[in-house]
């Protein structure tokens, strides 16, 4: 008996069966916690802003004032806080700059906590202090990376991911119904009562929802092991702002340093098409200004890989990073960020990520009351869809256009992403290379031993 037929005996639909249900069981309320929050924090920025009024320009009115007229009202508002600052530019008209201080003595000992600074841009008046986690959105935000428990909830999270794939894989498989009912297998029954809807409307949601679900799990997995996604990639210092190298100032400390102004304006000279995004400000004699530039077209939004560090004193340019020659592991790198977040997707794909996150939700929900009432937990009634009996119908007489309409945008969003693909793909048989290399001169030496 061959091994694919022993595995085929071993592997029946019932033990696929199992492994979804013990999944959704142990892990499903997990999935969609990580589904809710991931979910809002698409719109994190918005929500902050529709929670905080005064965070919001009315009437933008004249230019922005300078950098060092920002940096000098952020440090008065704040004396006695030292190290690096961040400037972060606004993401619209609309908006307030933030300046971030990473470590600041209230979170020292979380695993990431900032301080984050609100600074009106065209009047340089600092309009309100915040802690990260301690706001509606980026309490949230910490629910969905790391669970509350800093390193260890961040590792469970990288875990849940993985898990999430395999759960969406035997749903799939579960979910194929073979051409005969492949209709059938698209059917939703609002007449056949809340069972069979909630069944219904678990396959249908659980089908369309697998292709997003299935790349944000193995995204955000890949951000919960950095480590992995370097030996995969075989590119290390991807992180925002680093090149892996310890960049200093060698330059003699003077009585006239570079400001953030001169600094942003000598950096911008290799890209005088790029958009200035961030700034850091320097620590130390040999601390220097590190700059982060958006050129046309990069993918990232908030953390373009676009880096200047200009030296302090002498106002020179130490080391440029440009993405456009990054290496093919380095372009992977640069995509799992944006493409998790959404930032690589346009407004609409934004929203298909929404609704991929409370997706997860439903199904859990969904799939929990069929559970429940297989074992006579709960029983079964009529729905009274009254009111939702049209929609339902419709959503059920178009099923097959939503689907197509679904393809349509998933075919668009991979010709967009084919260099991401493609690399990728040939950066894993790449590794499987290697393991296969591998495998055979350990046993080449076994032999010889």
């Amino acid at each position: 008996m061959t091994i694919y037929h022993s595995m085929h005996r071993i592997l029946t639909r019932q033990i696929w069966l199992k492994v979804h249900l013990y999944l959704a069981l142990t892990a499903g309320f997990f999935f969609a916690l990580m589904g809710l929050t991931g979910s809002i924090s698409v719109y994190r920025e918005e929500i902050d802003e529709l929670l905080n009024p005064q965070l919001v320009i009315e009437q933008p009115q004249g230019q922005y004032q300078s950098l060092d007229r920002i940096m000098a009202a952020v440090r008065q508002a704040h004396p006695d806080r030292y190290g690096a600052w961040t400037l972060e530019m606004p993401r619209s008209l609309h908006s307030m700059m933030t300046a971030w201080y990473d470590k600041p003595r209230e979170t020292y000992f979380e695993l990431y906590a900032p301080l984050m600074v609100s600074v009106n841009p065209y009047t340089a008046e600092v309009v309100g202090s915040r802690f990260w986690g301690q706001t509606v959105t980026t309490w949230g935000l910490d629910l969905h990376t790391q669970l509350r428990l800093d390193r260890f909830g961040w590792n469970a999270v990288g875990v849940l991911g993985l898990l999430l794939m395999v759960s969406i894989g035997t749903g799939l498989y579960l979910w194929w119904p073979g051409m005969r009912q492949l209709r059938q297998a698209f059917m939703i029954r609002p007449n056949a009562g809340m069972i069979r809807l909630a069944f219904d409307l678990h396959r249908f949601i659980g089908l369309f929802s697998a292709a997003p679900l299935l790349v944000l799990a193995a995204t955000g997995c890949l951000l919960s092991y950095p480590a992995v996604l370097e030996s995969l990639a075989g590119a290390s210092g991807m992180a925002h702002g680093e090149t892996g190298r310890n960049i200093v100032s060698t330059a003699v400390p003077n009585s006239h340093p570079t400001g953030l102004a001169a600094a942003t304006f000598m950096a911008q000279g290799p890209f005088p098409r790029a958009e200035l995004r961030r700034i850091t400000t320097p620590v130390g004699d040999n601390g220097i200004y590190r700059v982060n530039l958006r050129q046309p077209g990069e993918i990232n939004q908030r953390h373009p890989y676009t880096t200047v560090w200009v030296d302090r004193w002498s106002g020179q340019i130490k080391e440029v990073r440009n993405p456009s020659e990054f290496s093919a592991g380095q372009t992977l790198a640069t995509w799992i960020w944006p493409l998790h977040t959404g930032e690589a997707l346009t407004g609409a794909g934004r929203f298909i990520w929404f609704l991929a996150g409370q997706s997860v939700f439903v199904l859990y929900v969904s799939g929990l009351l069929h559970w429940l009432y297989r074992h006579g937990k709960i029983r079964d009634r009529k729905v009274d869809l009254a009111a939702l009996r049209p929609f339902l119908s419709r959503l059920a007489q178009n099923s097959r256009r939503i689907g197509l309409t679904l393809f349509r945008y998933f075919a668009l969003l991979a010709q967009k992403a084919k260099p991401f693909i493609v690399i990728g793909f040939a950066l894993l048989l790449q590794q499987l290379n290697r393991l296969r290399e591998a495998i055979m001169a350990n046993r080449q030496k076994r032999i010889g031993h």
